[in-house]
């Protein structure tokens, strides 16, 4: 693409085609700019239009567009296509920053992103010249420039506070230190000074505080890692500055929003941050500092108000008194019964409380209150750093401050009683401060793992937390029945399990709860409640204590799905498939009727894909369905068909990115439900999954390796018959795949099942040409993981053709290769080989090769016939690396497969197949009888052989074999 006058308006108005509500104009503008997004020069006119187009709309647009492009392409990733030619990386490191600085603040921030996206990839070694762009620019004098350069500084280097500590990071720690700490404090004294200077101009305080705040983060990054000796020479600057800063209060800077935190606000909520991580990190070095940050940050507890504008503050300032109060040498300030009581009574109480904005979340914004309730997200929240103080006070003085909250415990829990309807934040409060007392240790996914043992739990489940859940109407009180759910939730290890059998039907009956919080608990807390272990490794909830309410429960379930709000909840899908999982067979009767509701909802979500987590755990549920009731009666696969194959077609018609790896999946399993031939609705879309397009997204190769693999299982006869123009196209597949160091594990899994399923006359022709590309990828890029598919490949073709048949194919390539690949690769790798089953297969191959291959015997390939015995019973005596069965239990986290391109379903799971089979049950038993064959076909050579070269702990060992197959060599 060149950059023209005429490009640029073809681009500026595809923009904003993009940009129109009505997706039949929307769509085919994102396919365009999708298609010539590979074309030198776009980025180029992407950064020409947002610097001179004329309409701020396109203007914008360009710069977000030019990120996500950015975003997408800029990493070099091996094997894949690198969208983005060197001549266009150039001009845009030459460019970004000086455009980025003379942007209005709204594409600035666009672009300051792009440049940390480029900096995470190219800076240091690619970009040298970076950062002295950068510092140069702060001579500047212009704070719309400064504040440039520190945002992108600041999206640049926010990175290590979360990178792990190598040689490599911390060279380039130093190498910004060497030039950015110096500019960086000579910038904050400047602009300290400014602040002085400007005391009674607003707006210029607005810029000037804008700069601080970023300061202020950049400082937090620079000091994450390590205590760097310039910062700790100049201390007594930042520490001296930050103080003031603290305790400073400007007029002007004072907004009278109750939601939205000021300037000031968030420059001291940062400095609480720097002031933690000091006291946490460094705390020798800090120590002269400390009391004087304690009393500040106190003082500015005591008197901050509690509207929601000072959350962070507030949060992040009790946040440092509880990294303070849990070091052993701060202890001493704490100690007072006093200094305990003042805090409990004047931080931690009134920042427990449910404050309006708290309710108005719970009522009208419920999936943020879910997000920050439930999953942790609440850091910056009041409640959630005064649980955290709670638990810091904890480690030191657990008596006394049980003791003290224990009062106010039994007083809130009374001021309820005299009053509920009026007083019921009380009661949320006291739920809110024995939780926070008794959990010690918390986990995601286990709820909490260690308790405090002052606070007997099951006493206050039994009087304050059931009565709440069995009164009459599931709507009153939404507040405290969240709260009773989610007691039972987070206690539900410390809660005895007569109790927790109890619950189920009240939390069943919480699924019908107009709130949506109290329904999404309850979903969550079931699904909590069945993923618990008991004895064995089984569930400590079983089916036949479940069945009683098993209609009830799935009922409530899909009828929660049609509550406002909840249409698309994931926690109650997540349930949902859980409930299956658990019940296992009880849930046959009520499929029909699930089913259709799962294939209607998933024909709804299909039109706007947008909740992932949602789509995943209706695609597991829809699975077990299939599972559960085909092994209980095959022939039902044909009405799973029937009911999903409409909705299927529509998603592949339509090009549902987010959903055709998983319709992939749900197909193979459905096509592996099938004992006879392929049916023919199979066969007609055999032709369209061998298309290069559908091979080009990488979510789609291992569902649609997997789905290849079930045709060939089921129906190699029927390809070689009927679709034999097809081959070429499946070995084609095969050919790209294996190219691809990412890739090409499922080039292996897709030829492993040609070779064991195609009739062998059929791929004859090829054979040759497969093992020459073999060769070729093996002499360009030799990984481990290719080398581990090569040998299970090579000898599963030796299982399944003979031994002699792949010594001749080798030897027909290239003479004596058979003894190369012996001795380079066979030889000194088969011990990496992992697998139950790529084991076996790998030991019955090895064994065909020494017990029936000729050349073995009487050729120069002879000298290698110990070696290679060595070598398998070196495989053999490796230790086991399996793993039990736990489908049950996993978690969508967990599942390796995972991500946003190809999520893998776990119940969708393909049953490890074993191509080897009954035919051989016991591979050393099998190499002990073969090896007895063979010593009765030519008696003395092989007790000779073994005698000369095989070391005496291999030969231990295969005398155990010999044993336990009672068998003798001759």
């Amino acid at each position: 693409m060149e950059l023209s006058d005429a490009n640029l308006q073809t681009l500026t108005e595809y923009l904003k085609k993009t940009l129109d509500p009505d997706p039949a104009i929307r769509r085919p503008a994102e396919k365009f700019l999708e298609s010539v997004e590979g074309n030198q020069n776009y980025p180029l006119l992407l950064l020409t239009l947002l610097e001179k187009s004329q309409e701020n709309v396109i203007k914008v647009c360009a710069s977000v567009t030019f990120k996500n492009y950015i975003k997408r392409n800029w990493r070099i990733v091996e094997d894949e296509l690198n969208k983005i030619c060197e001549s266009d990386r150039i001009a845009i490191k030459a460019n970004i920053v000086p455009l980025m600085l003379s942007s209005p603040e709204q594409i600035q921030k666009q672009l300051s992103d792009a440049i940390s996206i480029i900096g995470r990839e190219d800076f240091p070694q690619k970009w040298p010249d970076l950062l002295t762009e950068m510092v140069n620019r702060f001579q500047s004098g212009d704070f719309h420039v400064i504040n440039g350069v520190l945002r992108t500084a600041h999206s640049l280097f926010k990175r290590y506070r979360h990178e792990f500590k190598s040689n490599e990071l911390w060279t380039e720690i130093k190498l910004v230190l060497d030039a950015f700490a110096l500019p960086l404090t000579n910038l904050f004294k400047a602009t300290i000074e400014l602040c002085s200077t400007h005391a009674n101009d607003a707006s210029a305080l607005k810029v000037l505080f804008s700069s601080l705040i970023l300061i202020a983060k950049l400082f937090y990054s620079l000091n994450f890692q390590d205590l760097p000796e310039f910062f700790e020479d100049n201390m007594e600057t930042w520490m001296t500055n930050f103080h003031t800063l603290l305790t400073l209060d400007n007029k002007l800077l004072q907004t009278d929003d109750e939601e939205e935190a000021g300037l000031l606000e968030l420059l001291k909520s940062q400095i609480c941050d720097n002031a933690a991580l000091y006291a946490q990190k460094y705390d020798e070095e800090f120590q002269p500092y400390l009391p004087r940050f304690v009393t500040a940050i106190w003082n500015l507890l005591v008197t901050t108000g509690q509207e929601m504008k000072y959350d962070l503050l507030v949060s992040n300032a009790i946040q440092f008194l509880a990294s303070v109060c849990e070091r052993p040498h701060y202890k001493h300030l704490f100690e007072d019964q006093n200094t305990l009581t003042s805090i409990c009574e004047k931080v931690i109480v009134p920042n427990m409380e449910f404050r309006a904005a708290d309710e108005e979340a719970f009522e009208d914004n419920s999936e943020e209150y879910i997000r920050r309730d439930l999953e942790g997200s609440d850091i910056d929240t009041r409640r959630r750093a005064a649980c955290d103080l709670v638990r810091g006070l904890c480690k030191f003085f657990e008596g006394p401050v049980t003791g003290i909250f224990s009062g106010y415990v039994n007083s809130m829990l009374q001021e309820y009683a005299k009053n509920p309807s009026v007083n019921w934040k009380h009661k949320d409060a006291a739920i809110y401060l024995v939780t926070s007392l008794a959990s010690k240790a918390q986990t995601q996914k286990h709820g909490i793992t260690q308790a405090n043992e002052l606070v007997n739990l099951t006493e206050f489940f039994v009087n304050h937390i059931q009565p709440d859940l069995k009164s009459a109407s599931v709507n009153e009180f939404p507040v405290l029945k969240a709260d009773g759910i989610k007691y039972i939730m987070i206690f539900r290890n410390q809660v005895p399990k007569e109790q927790l059998l109890l619950s189920i039907p009240l939390l069943i009956n919480h699924l019908q709860a107009e709130s949506i919080v109290v329904h999404t608990y309850a979903a969550h807390a079931l699904e909590r409640l069945f993923t618990m272990r008991g004895r064995n490794n089984t569930t400590l909830i079983t089916a036949a204590e479940l069945a009683p309410f098993v209609e009830v429960l799935l009922t409530n379930l899909f009828k929660a799905l049609t509550l406002p709000g909840s249409s698309e909840n994931e926690y109650i899908m997540k349930a949902i498939m859980r409930s299956f999982s658990l019940l296992q067979e009880s849930i046959i009767p009520y499929i029909p009727s699930v089913i259709t509701q799962l294939t209607q909802k998933l024909l709804a979500v299909s039109k706007n894909p947008s909740k992932p987590h949602f789509n995943h755990y209706m695609f597991e549920s829809i699975c077990l369905s299939v599972r559960i009731t085909c092994k209980a009666n095959p022939d039902a696969v044909g009405s799973f068909e029937e009911a999903l194959f409409m909705v299927f077609t529509e998603i592949l018609q339509n090009d549902v990115q987010e959903f055709i790896p998983y319709v992939f999946q749900v197909m193979s399993l459905l096509l592996e439900m099938h004992k006879n031939e392929i049916p023919s609705s199979y066969m007609a879309l055999f032709p369209h999954l061998l298309q290069p397009v559908l091979w080009e997204r990488t979510g789609n190769i291992p569902p649609l390796v997997r789905l290849l693999q079930a045709y060939l299982e089921r129906g190699a006869n029927t390809i070689a018959s009927a679709a034999a123009d097809k081959i070429p196209g499946l070995l084609g597949v095969f050919q790209k795949l294996i190219a691809s160091k990412a890739n090409d594990h499922q080039g292996f899994y897709l030829l492993n099942s040609i070779i064991e399923h195609m009739p062998p006359e059929s791929v004859d022709q090829y054979r040759k040409q497969i093992f020459i590309l073999l060769f070729q990828r093996l002499q360009n890029s030799k990984t481990t993981k290719f080398i581990k598919s090569f040998l299970v490949f090579i000898n599963l073709y030796c299982i399944k053709y003979g031994a002699l048949a792949l010594q001749e194919i080798f030897d027909s390539i290239q003479t004596k290769m058979f003894g190369m690949v012996l001795e380079k690769i066979i030889i000194p790798e088969i011990q990496k080989v992992s697998g139950q089953v790529e084991k076996k297969i790998c030991a019955v191959g090895i064994t065909k090769i020494l017990t029936e291959c000729p050349p073995m015997m009487d050729t120069e390939y002879t000298k290698l016939w110990t070696p290679l015995l060595q070598a398998l019973i070196g495989l053999f005596e490796l230790p086991d690396d399996t793993i039990p069965d736990e489908e049950h239990f996993i978690d969508i986290e967990d599942t390796p497969g995972y991500q946003t391109a190809f999520s893998q379903l776990a119940f969708a799971g393909k049953k490890e197949h074993d191509p080897v089979g009954q035919m051989v049950n016991n591979p050393r038993i099998h190499l002990a009888q073969s090896l007895h064959k063979l010593s009765t076909a030519c008696p003395g050579r092989v007790p000779s052989m073994l005698s000369t070269s095989l070391n005496a702990e291999a030969l231990q060992y295969l005398q155990g074999y010999l044993q336990a197959a009672s068998v003798t060599l001759l």
